[in-house]
């Protein structure tokens, strides 16, 4: 039997369930999973290879209407991925029956490419399999769709369908990454990301969209015992670094706490975490700021 292998982009607008859907596609936590919109933001390759097949999800930031330089460029590179993969997975919900203004200009996009399309329907645990039958009809008329699978990201229903027909429609290839390898991110960008998902969690609404981290320090001790490990929490306003830290410095002892425990699971030791918070005005539309923080 051949070897087949490629690339597959993961788009939709923000909180569809995108990550959570790469990481169930892969067995494994690979991007960081938030309520909150906007949650990605780089493209972060996850690999799942099989004895005749590997395939590379590339999970991007959600196509949306963009309000700063980070905005423009999250969108950007989602959209720079369409022509260059050889698939894309276009992930859409159960619950919103008619595709809104950011659908409609996501499927206007895909009109454009000549890279197959499958629709993926997700949180299809939420509805009525009436509604679910109405969501592909709609969309059916849209575009012409490799396939169209419902899943549920949350409830692990309908992704080994999904990966069943996504390796059907790969080519044959070579395989590009070690068996062992199960993405493309360092140890100190999956840390970092780490960090932030935890004050997703924790924090309001308005605190985590100008939030960025830093990794400046990653050492281990000599005796590899442990991994310290500094980071630098970058807030857009006085304010919000008072939130971050938290009366007594509680609420940033939670958020290292938190982001310790799965780091440690990622890098299977004990590791020393240290967290610095400092504000800088509108780092979101700074071009240094977005470069020192690995988004260029």
């Amino acid at each position: 039997m051949a070897f087949k292998s490629g690339f597959i982009t993961v788009i939709g607008r923000p909180n569809v369930g995108k990550s959570t859907l790469v990481n169930r596609m892969a067995k494994e936590k690979i991007s960081i999973i938030s309520d909150k919109p906007q949650t990605t933001r780089n493209t972060i390759k996850t690999i799942i290879t099989e004895q005749d097949s590997q395939i590379i999800l590339i999970d991007t930031p959600g196509i949306h209407r963009p309000k700063n330089k980070l905005g423009e460029y999250m969108v950007n590179i989602a959209k720079a991925t369409l022509n260059e993969v050889d698939l894309v997975v276009y992930i859409v919900e159960a619950n919103e029956p008619k595709p809104g203004p950011v659908e409609m200009d996501i499927i206007n996009q895909l009109k454009d490419i000549k890279t197959p399309i499958i629709l993926v329907i997700n949180k299809i645990d939420l509805v009525k399999k009436e509604q679910v039958l109405s969501v592909i009809d709609t969309y059916s008329k849209l575009l012409n769709f490799l396939h169209i699978i419902p899943v549920s990201a949350l409830q692990n229903e309908g992704i080994d369908i999904l990966l069943e027909e996504i390796k059907k429609a790969l080519p044959e290839g070579p395989k590009y990454f070690p068996d062992d390898m199960v993405t493309d991110q360092t140890e100190r960008v999956l840390v970092a990301e780490l960090i932030r998902e935890k004050m997703l969690h924790l924090l309001s609404d308005e605190v985590p969209h100008g939030v960025g981290v830093e990794v400046i320090s990653f050492k281990e001790r000599e005796d590899k015992q442990i991994i310290d490990i500094q980071a630098n929490i970058y807030c857009e306003k006085e304010s919000h670094k008072g939130i971050i830290i938290g009366k007594e410095g509680k609420m940033l002892k939670k958020i290292g706490s938190l982001a310790r425990e799965e780091i440690e699971n990622l890098l299977g030791s004990k590791v020393f975490l240290e967290l610095w918070v400092k504000a800088k005005k509108d780092w979101r539309n700074s071009a240094s700021m977005l470069k020192t923080l690995g988004y260029n």
